[in-house]
């Protein structure tokens, strides 16, 4: 090389014959006696070092080889670079008294070893991949593996020792009788050097030894791990010793030299980059934290060219205020025991603990070359953190934490095209047998009572139904009726549960409850599900029952004097009675219509609500698997998952307290003070002179007196507005059925003979949608529907007015217990029965007076929506769209009910 400035231009000229070698710097051409190097320079034997230049400086016309003496004098030997003479390794003066390590000594690794000494077995240099099923000899444990377990045997080197270990790690610990790879060295030597002694009083830590494993057989697990509690507490607000896990790591290098000690803040163990506050809420307690990516393989070959090894443990303060470490158990799901997977089992008693890990090896798959890419890495693709609670703490003692790892093997092809998801959380559980005893008690209690409840029920049903025979319809109806009672009880549950989690995990200081993990929250899902199904059943039978009932408007108005009619046919002029107008009827068929689908609450305020406290108030941050009770989060902090039971648990309690306060308001404010559509429909009947009879059953139903106090209704605005004012002073009798009171409202239980007549008439009534051969050939349908109204108003009016003495009835108040039961103990034989109902709960059969099933069904609806997406808002916007669709379906279908049942045009329901 003539002339180089360090750029992309360089000028070099051929060396002449007599000086046919180039030095060591590129500058110069030299004579090389012992002939040249692959690449142009001049090459010595082994144990000489190459001179091209006196100590002045000046460039020698030929290089000399200069032999190390490797006599007792001086003990030398050319270094690894061939540069200088420096003095060769101890075990070769020790075992030869010179730098010549000649047969019958063993040579290996570097080091000599006489062939006089007891050395451990023959060590197998290879390395297992069981994910690619691949055994390959490795060039690292070819060259270290029987050099370090000689010399960690024969003179307990501590690196030679920690070496040997960092191998068995990378062989992932794995142990066979049968093998004398890096762990059954490692475990030869173990096993007779007992006379060591132990370390720190770990019976496992065999002295000058790294420490691998808690014993050397599976089954001790359980009192690494449950033996005994981690002797710090932890709380939720408060210092950070006592908010924060502080993990210390001792880390080696694969040739077993002690790096350093460091805290494992800033994402030492974590492989996806993030930033430092997030990588850091790792180690809050109480946070379940989560973190995965997709990581190049080529970042991974330069990022961890070199493996290191890790001994982890967990800091904490003792009575005296000194500071102490806890050894952490490592369970590698990879390590095999006997050719078996010991510790992916979920039976802890199988379990072999481990100590050391590592995150990254792209060493030992190395075959030949030190130097080249690796033939397969294995990475450490899921490390789990499980810190655990001991059962009825109230001072958040924890059992020793876990870190469980599993690698993947990663054979090497294309690192720029190949990629590895790798995973890091940690995971805070607790003993929650006890939970889901209470649970399963509390639901095996409430299920029995909800047998009992329904079997009332079904009696009730049967005696409305003026029914004693048990038949399969009886059976159908107790299961429906169980199975709105049994999603009562899930629903009681749920509820409680989530509240429960909400109130003693997000309020606590001194930890005393954890979390389900996602895994225990599969009962309380299934309960969710349960009840939503059974609720479900429970709206849609109650849907069925509103469309399905009987209804009739009786007119009590009287014509009012008599008109001159034609009649057709005779062409002769006759008088008859004015006829009385429909219009009342039709307007109170309209009010009626419109009144269905009333509820007690608003419920598009009721989602809007709800979300609004959940996504802008910040509620739903309380639903967070962390320890915080802020609504708030900032944009760089860490976004702990959701916890399922504390979303629905928040949700809940929204959505029962926004409904409670609804109720309350409209209830005690609004139906008091602006607009109470219930008894404003009841006045409004007694104004028009109608009266309203309901069937919900066969023999059961509701009746409102519309009986007008004045006589009639259909009359001026004048008369109207008097009518009123005479009513306001009191200068008329009172609106009740019975006379001086003011009862307007019913709960009937009619006879049988009452109902056998009533669906005499009504048969007719509705005969016009049957086959045309039983229709009356002699009067079109219209006609006949008219005189089959006219006949059914007027057999009612007679039955209120006690003109059928063998359809009589009598009026009388319910019992205490009739009423908290919802059922009928007296059975209307002779006569039917009305009972006076202050409540008006002819609502029954409307949607306001089901607004707890309606309710239940709305929250329980919008809590599976969000369950199964994770997203409140889309839960709120599904919740609403099915109101208004199961809203269309009950007003058409109650329409067309109506129209039917009532002989009401459906024209006229607007």
């Amino acid at each position: 090389m003539v002339s180089s400035n360090g750029g992309s231009s360089v000028i070099c000229e051929k060396c002449p014959e007599n000086m046919s070698g180039v030095t060591q710097d590129g500058w110069n051409c030299i004579t090389c006696p012992k002939g040249l190097t692959s690449e142009g320079k001049c090459k010595c034997l082994n144990n000489e070092i190459l001179v091209e230049r006196r100590m002045d400086g000046i460039l020698l016309n030929e290089a000399l080889c200069i032999h190390c003496n490797g006599s007792e004098q001086s003990f030398s030997a050319s270094d690894a670079s061939g540069n200088r003479c420096v003095r060769c390794e101890q075990t070769f003066i020790n075992v030869s008294k010179s730098c010549d390590c000649s047969s019958p000594n063993v040579l290996t690794g570097g080091l000599c070893f006489s062939a006089s000494e007891s050395l451990p077995p023959k060590g197998v240099a290879t390395v297992r991949f069981a994910q690619l099923g691949i055994t390959l000899t490795s060039a690292w444990f070819l060259k270290n593996l029987q050099s370090s377990a000689s010399a960690c045997w024969l003179y307990s080197n501590l690196t030679a020792c920690q070496a040997l270990g960092n191998m068995c790690v990378m062989n992932m610990n794995s142990l066979s009788s049968s093998s004398t790879d890096a762990c059954g060295l490692f475990q030869y030597i173990y096993v007779n050097t007992a006379r060591l002694g132990i370390v720190h009083s770990i019976a496992f830590w065999r002295h000058n030894l790294p420490w691998l494993y808690y014993g050397d057989q599976p089954g001790l697990a359980s009192q690494a791990l449950e033996a005994n509690h981690f002797p710090a507490i932890f709380s939720f607000k408060g210092t950070d010793k006592d908010v924060k896990l502080q993990f210390i790591a001792a880390s080696f290098d694969a040739a077993g030299n002690f790096l350093k000690w460091q805290s494992v803040e800033g994402g030492i163990l974590q492989l996806c980059p993030d930033t430092q506050t997030k990588l850091n809420a790792a180690y809050a307690f109480g946070t379940t934290y989560q973190q995965s990516c997709k990581i190049p393989v080529s970042k991974i070959l330069s990022d961890f060219a070199n493996p290191i090894f890790y001994d982890l443990f967990l800091e904490y303060n003792g009575d005296n205020g000194q500071q102490y470490l806890w050894a952490v158990p490592v369970l590698n799901l990879n390590l095999q025991y006997s050719e078996m997977f010991v510790n992916q089992g979920s039976n802890m008693n199988n379990w072999l603990l481990t100590r050391r890990f590592f995150l990254v090896d792209a060493l030992s798959g190395k075959e030949n070359d030190l130097g080249k890419l690796p033939r397969v890495i294995r990475i450490a693709s899921k490390i789990t953190i499980s810190i655990r609670l001991v059962s009825h703490t109230q001072r958040g003692t924890i059992y020793p934490p876990l870190i469980t790892i599993a690698y993947t093997d990663v054979l090497v092809q294309n690192p720029e095209t190949q990629s590895v998801m790798v995973s890091f959380s940690v995971n805070y559980e607790m003993n929650q047998s006890e939970a889901q005893i209470q649970t399963d008690i509390t639901l095996g209690v409430l299920g029995g009572l909800a047998v009992l409840w329904s079997l009332l029920k079904t009696a009730g049903w049967k005696r409305r139904t003026g029914s004693s025979i048990i038949d399969l319809q009886t059976v159908l109806k107790f299961l429906l009726f169980y199975a709105g009672d049994l999603a009562n009880v899930f629903f009681i549950i749920t509820v409680g549960t989530g509240i429960y989690w909400l109130v003693f995990f997000k309020a606590q200081q001194f930890v005393s409850v954890l979390l389900p993990l996602p895994s225990q929250e599969e009962d309380f899902v299934t309960y969710i599900a349960c009840a939503f199904s059974l609720k479900a059943l429970q709206f849609l039978k109650l849907l069925v029952s509103q469309l399905t009932i009987d209804i009739f408007f009786i007119d009590w108005e009287r014509p009012k004097g008599k008109v001159l009619k034609a009649v057709e046919g005779e062409g002769v002029i006759k008088s008859a009675a004015a006829p009385v107008s429909i219009w009342r009827t039709y307007f109170i068929a309209n009010e009626w219509n419109e009144i269905q689908t009333v509820r007690k609450i608003n419920p598009l305020f009721q989602v809007l609500a709800v979300l609004f406290f959940l996504e802008v108030v910040g509620f739903s941050n309380l639903a967070l698997m962390d320890s915080s009770s802020s609504l708030t989060r900032s944009s760089e902090s860490f976004i702990a998952p959701w916890s399922r039971i504390l979303r629905f648990g928040v949700s809940a309690a929204l959505w029962l307290a926004i409904a409670f306060l609804q109720i309350i308001f409209f209830s005690v404010f609004y139906e008091r003070f602006v607009e109470d559509k219930i008894s404003q429909f009841v006045d409004l009947c007694c104004m028009s002179n109608i009266s309203v009879f309901l069937l919900s059953h066969s023999c059961f139903g509701y009746y409102i007196h519309g009986r007008s106090v004045h006589g009639h209704a259909d009359t001026n605005m004048e008369e109207m507005n008097m009518n009123l004012k005479r009513e306001a002073e009191n200068l008329c009798s009172q609106r009740g059925l019975l006379p001086n009171t003011d009862g307007q409202t019913f709960q009937i239980s009619i006879s049988r003979k009452m109902r056998l007549h009533y669906d005499r008439i009504h048969e007719t009534l509705t005969r016009k949608r049957g086959p045309a051969r039983l229709l009356d050939s002699s009067a079109n349908t219209f006609e006949q529907s008219t005189r089959a109204y006219n006949t059914m108003n007027k057999f009612l009016n007679s039955f209120i007015d006690h003109v059928h003495k063998e359809m009589d009835y009598i009026v009388k108040d319910k019992l205490l217990l009739e009423r908290i039961l919802g059922m009928e103990f007296m059975e209307p034989l002779e006569k039917s029965i009305f009972y006076n109902d202050e409540g008006h709960s002819f609502s029954d059969v409307l949607y306001y007076g089901n607004e707890t099933t309606l309710l239940i069904f709305d929250m329980l609806f919008f809590s599976i929506v969000d369950l199964a997406s994770q997203s409140f808002v889309l839960a709120a916007i599904l919740t609403y769209l099915q109101q208004e669709i199961f809203r269309f379906i009950r007003n058409t279908l109650g329409q067309k009910n109506l129209a039917s049942k009532t002989l009401v045009d459906e024209r006229f329901l607007i």
